[in-house]
């Protein structure tokens, strides 16, 4: 009797892993059913818009593994999701809903805005502290929210300067880690540049907008393609030798956010802002280069042969966008920003969710082969649609 419950226990755990990943898989085939059927940006935009206002409420997990057989198992072993992704996704679901309140002025988007920023920030500090790095772009989004007292929440701003500070190595700029010293990573830029540039801009902390001028020059030097602005993925401080793939098209998009941002937010006459702005024109006539006829960028921009990447087009069409203000390159950048809508709007499921995003990195070389969604991009496409210059 005993070994008949054992085999019924076995046989009920089977079913409950096999449904699992069954339904994981049966979810995302069903979502492609009729995808990117949409006759006009309106549409289309206002689908991404309400999709990002439910996500922003709850935000979908992002795993940490490709692995989609033992599902369970990841599940049990602390291995499949970690705050620090939910951060960027979070932040960039931020961005897009502010963005978009600044053309539509609509309350419930406000609404919304408010009711997240109340369940991260209470009294001047945070609920939950973010403790990675990845945090910082998750306060400089909220920093980016043009209607609050920010002066109220300098204890919680603060906290994510001591944070950054703390980071700070033998070479004067930021670790991506502790535990990895003597590498400095493109993702670092577009998590903590346009903070320490805003915060410092408001709270005049001038050691906080040099640091994030620093961290774009240093990785402008040692980080890129021999004369080109292709960034590599990280470099070591000690050799200057760049590690890992050039052209990943996300660290591309992690640096084009860091740039861009940061470019936009410091004053016109400090005395770097003509530095940035070169670095704007060199990175806009690269990833120009790089384009596909659809409007995507592929998730290694120089193979032809790779995955279309809606990560990397989402984040390269905001930093079009804004980079079309300078005249030398504003016709190609906005008809580029464009047909990188045009894709974007292709690979957009019936619920509105933007679909084949690259999932998250593993380690330097090693990348997600799965391609999903990911709010980190359904952010920055509403950013970008209702970008107003």
């Amino acid at each position: 009797m005993l070994q008949y419950y054992i085999l019924i226990f076995v046989i009920f755990i089977f079913f409950i892993v096999f449904f699992i990943d069954f339904y994981i898989q049966f979810s995302i085939w069903q979502s492609r059913i009729h995808i990117g059927r949409y006759t006009t940006v309106e549409e289309w935009q206002q689908k991404i818009l309400n999709k990002s206002i439910l996500w922003l409420k709850k935000t979908p997990t992002i795993k940490l593994t490709d692995n989609s057989r033992l599902v369970v198992v990841d599940m049990l072993r602390g291995n499949y999701k970690r705050d620090a992704i939910q951060h960027w996704q979070e932040a960039s679901l931020l961005l897009g809903l502010q963005e978009s309140f600044k053309k539509s002025t609509d309350n419930n988007i406000k609404k919304e805005i408010n009711r997240f920023i109340n369940s991260k920030i209470v009294k001047g500090n945070w609920v939950k502290m973010p403790t990675e790095i990845d945090g910082v772009i998750l306060a400089y989004a909220i920093l980016n929210v043009d209607w609050i007292n920010h002066q109220n929440n300098k204890q919680a701003y603060d906290a994510m300067w001591k944070l950054v500070e703390n980071l700070v190595g033998e070479d004067g700029t930021v670790q991506y880690r502790k535990s990895m010293k003597n590498y400095r990573y493109v993702d670092t830029i577009g998590f903590i540049c346009p903070f320490l540039i805003s915060y410092g801009t408001l709270f005049n902390n001038t050691d906080a907008i040099n640091l994030g001028i620093k961290q774009i020059s240093s990785f402008n030097e040692n980080g890129m393609f021999t004369n080109s602005f292709l960034p590599c993925h990280t470099y070591k401080i000690d050799s200057k030798m760049p590690i890992g793939l050039f052209g990943w098209g996300r660290g591309l998009g992690w640096y084009a956010i860091g740039l861009i941002d940061s470019w936009v937010a410091l004053s016109n006459n400090h005395p770097e802002k003509e530095y940035l702005t070169n670095s704007v024109l060199n990175f806009a006539k690269t990833i120009l280069k790089f384009q596909n006829p659809n409007g995507s960028w592929n998730w290694i921009v120089s193979s032809p042969e790779a995955q279309a990447d809606s990560s990397t087009t989402a984040t390269l069409a905001w930093f079009l966008a804004n980079a079309s203000s300078e005249k030398s390159i504003s016709e190609s950048c906005l008809e580029a920003k464009n047909r990188a809508l045009q894709f974007l709007m292709t690979v957009t499921r019936r619920d509105g969710a933007i679909d084949f995003s690259q999932g998250d990195t593993k380690a330097i070389g090693v990348h997600s082969q799965t391609f999903d969604i990911l709010p980190f991009t359904q952010g920055f496409a509403l950013r970008t649609v209702n970008y107003c210059s």
